[in-house]
């Protein structure tokens, strides 16, 4: 007997009892859709973390945060991560210690100025929206949201931001930095101890690609390393810093001066590849590096969310267990009910094992229908999820999740898993009927006194 004749034989016989087979079959589809959607909150909640904590960052991205039992990271250690194999880039930033006044005109912005060097910047894919990278030190590029926060203010009375921190519209400015002059004026404390100002003109060539999150702004300026320099050569002190000049001549204050190798305030390797992140972490360690990588925060995330996965889709499965009890029990009565067809497939030659396939067949279709439209039930559940819960949670608690947030996430691996799963379990629920089908006295079948 061919095997699309067992099939064909199977869904005859499956037609006989469709209420019966109806029930078993939705049993089996709720049991398949209650595992996917329990399952699928965790992966939603995994994807939504993770792409909140990737977003705005790379996944080459190594931050070296110092070494032990020396202080900051010098540019003998930059040179060290540069000479490294499967690393792109190193960018070395620093702050300027100070809020340096920048003005444009009547318009003025009091804020953070980060010394950066621009090949580096330029290799690791620092995007501009406008304009280009510089290519002298009085050559700056500022930042997306710089322009906002120039303001018609003489630095005297009240402040002009509002509430939410943003410069009041009529103060603010209207107009394009890009190719203006503006001055930046720094301080520092002379022996007299008064405030002196020097003023320096730079020239804004490019401006910054908006940041990657809605609620982030960067209003900052970027400056050469020449124009630090520069500062520094001014003030006595290192990356600008305010301090009393006698201070700083004696010694006094931890830092000042000039004197002495130049750390940097912020470093980061680039790897060629998010592979090669591990092995170039691993390295850095065995230095005694203080590092951190999103890679290795994503492997512990990863591994919390695989057992809460695992735990899930273990809890799942007993729904499915329990729906192959009504598997079990319909093929037990279609063996009894089939037994004078049992009897005249034996009495004609019928080999055991046959018998036993078409059973075997019959209890894993059935299986393969419950999965199938309990996976497409799934989808639709996971659907409405996403759709209203957030509006449900706003009504109920006022507070909205975040945008984009994913409360069911279902991947192709995880109907997989539970078609897999549902296949195994009908199959052995078909496993017992199917060998007593085989065992069926073909002179009692004839008189179905099975």
């Amino acid at each position: 007997m061919r095997f699309n004749d067992q099939f064909k034989f199977v869904r005859s016989n499956m037609k006989k009892n469709k209420s019966r087979i109806f029930m078993t079959v939705l049993a089996t589809a709720m049991g398949c859709a209650f595992l996917i959607v329990l399952a699928s909150v965790a992966f939603g909640i995994q994807k939504s973390v993770v792409d909140d904590v990737t977003s705005g960052q790379l996944m080459t991205e190594i931050q070296v945060h110092g070494k032990e039992n020396q202080e900051g990271v010098t540019m003998n250690d930059v040179e060290y991560f540069e000479s490294l194999e499967k690393v792109d880039a190193v960018t070395r930033r620093n702050y300027l210690r100070q809020e340096a006044v920048y003005q444009l005109n009547e318009y003025r912005h009091i804020g953070g100025s980060y010394v950066v060097h621009y090949p580096s910047e330029t290799k690791t894919g620092f995007e501009l929206s406008e304009g280009r990278m510089p290519k002298s030190d009085h050559e700056i590029v500022v930042g997306h949201d710089f322009a906002q926060s120039l303001a018609d203010w003489d630095g005297e009375g009240d402040l002009p931001y509002g509430e939410d921190g943003v410069v009041k519209e009529e103060l603010s400015y209207d107009g394009n930095v890009l190719n203006q002059t503006i001055t930046m004026d720094v301080k520092k404390i002379n022996d007299a101890k008064e405030e002196e100002i020097k003023q320096i003109e730079l020239s804004i060539v490019g401006i910054g690609k908006k940041p990657s999150r809605e609620w982030m702004r960067d209003p900052n300026i970027y400056l050469s390393e020449g124009i630090l320099e520069e500062v520094e050569a001014f003030t006595g002190t290192k990356n600008g810093e305010m301090v009393d000049s006698n201070a700083s001549k004696s010694g006094g204050d931890e830092g000042s001066g000039v004197a002495g190798e130049r750390t940097f305030d912020e470093v980061k390797i680039y790897a060629n590849h998010a592979e090669s992140v591990k092995g170039i972490s691993e390295k850095l360690k065995e230095k005694n590096y203080y590092t951190y990588s999103v890679i290795n925060e994503m492997e512990q995330m990863n591994l919390f969310f695989l057992i809460a996965k695992s735990g899930l889709i273990f809890i799942g499965t007993i729904a499915i267990i329990i729906a192959s009890i009504g598997i079990y029990n319909t093929m037990t009565m279609a063996v009894t009910e089939r037994a004078p067809d049992i009897g005249i497939m034996k009495a004609i030659g019928a080999n055991p094992s046959v018998i036993k396939r078409i059973f075997l067949i019959e209890s894993s279709y059935i299986g393969l229908l419950g999965a199938l439209f309990g996976t497409i039930v799934a989808y639709g559940i996971s659907y409405l999820v996403n759709l209203f819960l957030p509006m449900i949670l706003g009504s109920a608690f006022g507070e909205q999740p975040p945008e984009d947030f994913l409360f069911s996430d279902i991947p192709l691996s995880l109907p997989l898993i539970c078609i897999s799963i549902c296949l195994i379990v009908t199959i052995i629920s078909g496993l017992r009927p199917a060998r007593r089908a085989t065992k069926v006295d073909v002179l009692k079948a004839m008189r179905r006194e099975v």
